[in-house]
């Protein structure tokens, strides 16, 4: 049988992940440090750990209700009202689902009719167009600049609507640039989505490592909690990315539509990481403060590492990833990339990966020890100043 012919269109237009495609090389090598995969290089704190062996030893090892553990849906709607002051019913407005990856499927499956158009900042997690793709959607990629911080505007937003356009999917922290949007640049974003009526998708999974200001939750914003699905989950600020849990919380008459998909392409997420996940709400704040003071240090380190080689970088305010301009080695991100991992056995991810925007810079992720980043720093200092340009 020809299975090409088989394929689906919109599948067929999908690209493998350039971030697995770097990892897996670096993987059959030795002495390679990877500073690409998006991963914490903490197990999860014990509390959660203990949570999920005593689920086991009681012998819970069922399906659970298609919307999640009813304590695990209280405990986030007690975080949201206490942290955002936003209020959603735990019966039917939040929804537990296999990490944030299954979230944003679910609600684009949900959303999308052939065609529709989802706005997209650029450079962004490269799932978000494959997504959009795969629902048979059209993402739109946004353009945001380094000189502005990588930061979103209204102005490129009108410059991409079109009758078509029918969401705006955003992730903040950011993913890859480290980039922040505080609360009054927000507030623009969603006065243009309530003027065009659009959807507001917005992933927080990095909340919890906002290093410059307070994070804003979307929902929070005047008039934007009937108009946002938020997701989020436990993958990053507990260390928990294994044990996939995420989960949605919007309106009730969007989210037993988004229930729909869920409950026959999912069912449930497992019983056993569920408990854990109610473990990291009620016992783990402290272990979480402690990774952010972590992680902020390394920020640093990166930071005035990748400066000192003469590197055009803008200063992550949060998530843990760096995103610099590897242009005076005059090589592409994807040269830049495949050379630093041959020469100096260090893995990064290259830009473009990421949209047109990343082009000439490489992904970052600080998410490793302290003597890692150091000795990765040093290997690459070596690279870029053997290749460096001449001027």
């Amino acid at each position: 049988m020809d299975w090409d012919s088989k394929v689906a269109s919109n599948i067929k237009t999908v690209e493998f992940s350039g971030i697995r495609k770097f990892f897996d090389l670096a993987s059959t090598m030795k002495d390679v440090i990877s500073l690409g995969v998006g991963e914490p290089d903490y197990s999860a704190p014990e509390p959660v750990i203990e949570a999920c062996i005593a689920s086991l030893k009681r012998k819970e090892t069922s399906y659970t209700s298609n919307w999640g553990l009813l304590e695990l849906r209280k405990e986030i709607g007690k975080l949201f009202e206490t942290r955002y002051g936003v209020t959603y019913n735990p019966d039917d407005e939040i929804m537990v689902t296999v990490g944030v990856s299954e979230a944003i499927g679910a609600i684009l499956t949900t959303i999308l009719n052939p065609g529709d158009e989802v706005l997209i900042p650029d450079p962004a997690y490269l799932a978000y167009p494959a997504c959009v793709s795969i629902a048979h959607g059209k993402p739109i990629l946004v353009p945001t600049y380094a000189k502005d911080g990588f930061r979103l505007s209204v102005e490129e937003l009108e410059k991409n609507i079109t009758p078509g356009t029918k969401a705006i999917l955003i992730g903040y922290p950011n993913n890859p640039t480290g980039t922040v949007m505080d609360r009054d640049s927000l507030v623009t974003v969603a006065s243009f989505a309530e003027k065009h009526d659009l959807i507001v998708i917005s992933d927080e999974i990095y909340c919890d490592l906002t290093y410059e200001g307070k994070h804003t939750c979307f929902a929070s914003l005047p008039g934007m909690r009937d108009m946002t699905l938020v997701m989020n989950g436990f993958s990053k600020s507990y260390a928990m990315t294994g044990l996939r849990v995420g989960y949605i919380c919007g309106p009730a008459q969007i989210m037993q539509q988004v229930y729909k998909v869920h409950q026959y392409e999912i069912l449930c997420t497992s019983v056993t990481s569920q408990y854990g996940a109610i473990a990291a709400l009620k016992y783990c704040n402290d272990d979480v403060k402690a990774m952010f003071r972590e992680y902020e240090a390394r920020r640093n380190i990166v930071y005035d590492g990748l400066c000192r080689m003469g590197l055009s970088v803008v200063k992550p305010q949060g998530a843990f990833y760096i995103f610099p301009d590897i242009s005076v080695t005059g090589m592409n991100d994807e040269e830049f990339a495949d050379r630093l991992l041959k020469e100096e056995k260090v893995g990064v991810v290259p830009g473009s990966c990421f949209g047109p925007q990343g082009k000439n810079h490489i992904r970052i992720s600080y998410a490793a020890s302290r003597e890692n980043l150091v000795e990765a720093l040093e290997r690459m200092a070596r690279f870029v100043d053997k290749h460096r340009k001449s001027e």
